[in-house]
């Protein structure tokens, strides 16, 4: 579909290594680099070096994380600007090439500063269920051009980070959605009104018979939802209050009802049947590492929602669950835990592990939550669960409002030895004995 088409690459992380790899499939001249790592296999229509000339090049894909504005523009990125030479991202890119492949298969975008990763599975899942060709990913999972090419019938539901909303420029969704905004990244997009430039950016290429879906709890989505009106662009609301019903589903709290009402919006807009979707939502397993429920103990069930590196993610577990015994800590985020206060009546007591316990402890302590100092998940977890059974606490909750590098490789092994933990009390009847496991990372 490239063929003799130039593009260049810069950054080759997990997204900018698949987009390479895309491009020499469908037949373009690429050039890749990356200041750190510019590791590749060959090919006889790649170039790895630095890249000093632009000219000739259809378009510069940088790596979502490399800026191309603030706080500090990338070299390549100013280059390409003197060059005049768009920067892209790789969504865009995917987006022509079904187009110049002659499908017609529908985008759906999904982007909010938080519960995106959960609606895009979710709407994903909703359209395999009902035997439809999906294909997700994006800023979760599989970089957007290394999805399959679908046919005429086939939905692509596509995560978006404000990084990649940023790059797009013809690429258009038949159903998007903006579930929240809250302050983020205000460093790359300078302010608030940046921020919110960005996201709403999804929307700009929608028209008549396209489907804007958007949250109404905060006052940045619901002056987006009023623009959107005056250009005649269907708004539905996602009121997390009111969703649609369902006899069951594993998705708890007011934010998960939020996710569901935007895939409801989304796919009865798409042409799915209301018995369709509610059978989907039904089945939804959830996604690991966000409030998913890993075993259950003596009637205590263990809650892994270890992809909760902040409090304002860690509120929305809190806000799930009547009482809990909680597992906390690691590196601190700035403005620690003082956000959760609201929610400090729901916890039985803190089990704090990690580099940054004592900041965490000593917000709880001015609030007179009871708390332990762990240190260790292998320590916390038996512990946690023990206490739970005595105080007749029905939830053992891992949300730790910080980063894991101190002692994990990512969010994903803290979780992953979480359940680990979790298990071996199961197998061993409750007992909790520790297992003889390194943390790793």
């Amino acid at each position: 579909m490239f063929a003799g088409s130039r593009y260049a690459v810069c950054g080759l992380g997990r997204n900018g290594t698949a987009v390479v790899e895309a491009l020499l499939h469908m037949g373009a001249i690429v050039q890749a680099w990356d200041d750190r790592n510019a590791d590749l296999p060959p090919h006889e229509r790649l170039t790895v070096a630095p890249i000093t000339d632009l000219r000739g090049v259809s378009a510069l894909i940088l790596s979502p994380g490399i800026p191309h504005t603030l706080p500090k523009p990338h070299p390549v990125a100013t280059l390409a600007r003197a060059q005049g030479i768009p920067i892209l991202s790789d969504a865009e890119i995917l987006w022509r090439a079904v187009r110049k492949a002659g499908s017609s298969a529908r985008f759906v975008s999904v982007t909010g500063t938080n519960g995106k990763s959960t609606t895009t599975a979710l709407i994903a899942h909703v359209f395999q269920h009902a035997g439809i060709p999906t294909a997700a990913g994006g800023n979760l999972g599989t970089a957007s051009l290394a999805l399959p090419l679908l046919g005429n019938n086939g939905v692509y539901v596509i995560e978006m980070s404000s990084y990649m909303l940023e790059r797009l420029d013809h690429y258009h969704a038949q159903a998007a959605c903006l579930l929240n905004i809250t302050p983020d990244h205000l460093d790359r997009h300078g302010d608030m009104e940046g921020y919110t430039r960005a996201k709403a950016h999804v929307f700009d290429n929608m028209g008549q018979g396209d489907l804007a879906a958007i949250g109404n709890d905060d006052p940045w989505c619901n002056a987006i939802a009023d623009i959107l009106r005056t250009r005649d662009i269907e708004v539905a609301t996602l009121n997390a209050d009111n969703p649609p019903a369902f006899e069951s589903m594993a998705l708890p709290g007011r934010h998960n009802a939020q996710n569901v009402a935007a895939a409801w919006a989304i796919a009865r807009h798409l042409g799915l049947s209301e018995d369709a979707i509610r059978q989907a939502v039904s089945s939804f397993p959830g996604l690991e590492h966000r409030l998913q429920k890993v075993a259950e103990s003596h009637g205590i069930s263990f809650i892994n929602d270890s992809k909760a590196t902040n409090a304002e993610a860690v509120s929305k577990a809190l806000a799930s669950y009547e009482r809990v015994m909680w597992i906390a800590g690691g590196v601190s985020k700035a403005g620690g835990i003082e956000m959760l206060v609201p929610w400090f009546d729901r916890i039985g007591k803190a089990y704090l592990i990690g580099q940054d316990a004592n900041i965490l402890a000593n917000t709880l302590a001015e609030h007179n939550v009871p708390f332990e100092m762990c240190g260790t998940l292998d320590n916390a977890v038996p512990t946690a669960f023990r206490e739970a059974q005595s105080a007749g606490v029905p939830i053992v909750l891992l949300s730790p409002a910080c980063a894991s590098f101190d002692q994990f490789a990512s969010f994903e092994a803290r979780g992953s030895y979480f359940l680990h933990i979790c298990d071996n009390i199961v197998q061993s009847g409750g007992s909790g004995t520790p297992p003889a496991h390194d943390q790793g990372g």
